[in-house]
């Protein structure tokens, strides 16, 4: 199911054998907005206010009977075809094992929304994003170095009467020195509303759909995409779950030292539980071993179908409003199970 805004609507489109009489939609939505931060016209939304449109159907039976009708779940088909990607790299520690350009412009944004809501800065409002280019150097073993911050850019709505100057003097102070480290902001360039004042927002300046940032939502433009969106959609849609599987699995290699980066790539058909292929790369980065091995590896190590990512990763949990925002990946959240690498990996 997926939400999208347009001015002073919600509007709710989807697909679902929830029905109504057990999940209140409309509630919902206005819940999620007023959390957001969306409680007034004057910032873009009043969530409590608002007019909701609720347009959720049931499931596609041809897709339902191909996927998961009358099926153990270890036979589930993959609920849609498409490439996923997962990848993993050790350029800045041994916890995350993430872009770390993509960590830093993840956590600009978490600790923006902090300061916003415990009123360290006032006058914040809810809609912003942000973008951190970093200068790398190239390792002789494939690994990558983190030089310095090339740039950093961030936008942000803010509330009326407030001047650039402020916004940017205070925002590089309270929050940018606050995640990035001191010894990467060497000549480093950063910009803030670079389109000026940035009073109106939310859906009532831009309206957003689920799966417009998918980018934003996994590794920050570090590897391919298959293209499907994660936000609104069960761990049968491999779109979501097999993604969430390419990242433990090349966050466990990565983990067990085999590589210092890497990049999983799997294939599936909608209805059939086995992938269509899976590929690594390890951008020449293999520790001690060939990508043949840790290809063998994986195949001795890891499941693909379906029905047992939903088993390993505990995927019918009640954990995805979390992934809306921050990102999908390089979390320590214990409810991210991808994130949590197998270990005891070794050659076959």
């Amino acid at each position: 199911m997926s939400f999208f805004l347009i001015l002073r609507k919600i509007v709710l489109l989807g697909e679902t054998g929830v029905t109504a009489d057990q999940v209140n939609f409309e509630q919902v939505a206005r819940d999620v907005a007023q959390q957001i931060g969306y409680t007034h016209d004057d910032i873009g939304l009043d969530g409590g206010k608002c007019n909701v449109i609720v347009n959720v159907q049931a499931q596609s039976t041809e897709i339902a009977q191909s996927v998961h009708t009358g099926k153990d779940e270890k036979d589930f088909g993959a609920g849609d075809q498409g490439l996923m990607f997962g990848y993993a790299t050790d350029e800045w520690d041994e916890e995350h094992l993430h872009p770390y350009s993509h960590w830093l412009a993840n956590k600009i944004c978490e600790e923006m929304a902090e300061q916003r809501h415990n009123g360290s800065i006032p006058w914040l409002r809810p809609d912003c994003k942000s973008q951190v280019i970093l200068e790398y150097k190239k390792n002789p073993n494939g690994s990558l170095k983190v030089v310095r911050a090339y740039n950093i850019l961030i936008s942000t709505q803010h509330n009326p009467g407030v001047d650039g100057k402020t916004i940017h003097d205070t925002i590089e102070e309270k929050v940018i020195r606050k995640v990035v480290p001191a010894e990467l902001l060497k000549d480093t360039k950063i910009i803030i509303n670079p389109s000026g004042s940035f009073v109106e927002g939310g859906p009532a300046a831009d309206a957003g759909l689920t799966g417009r940032k998918i980018i934003v939502d996994t590794y920050g433009g570090w590897c391919p995409h298959g293209g499907g969106a994660f936000s609104g959609k069960d761990p049968t849609k491999v779109d979501r779950s097999a993604a969430y599987y390419a990242r433990f699995v090349a966050k466990s290699i990565v983990a067990n030292k085999l590589a210092h980066r890497v990049l999983v790539q799997v294939s599936y058909a909608i209805g059939l539980a086995d992938p269509l292929s899976i590929h690594i790369d390890t951008y020449g980065s293999a520790i001690d071993c060939t990508n043949k091995e840790i290809e063998k590896i994986v195949e001795a190590n890891f499941n693909f179908r379906p029905g047992h990512i939903i088993q390993e990763l505990d995927l019918k949990r009640p954990i995805y409003q979390k992934t809306a925002k921050y990102g999908h990946f390089g979390r320590s959240d214990p409810d991210f199970t991808w994130e949590k690498p197998k270990m005891g990996l070794k050659k076959q």
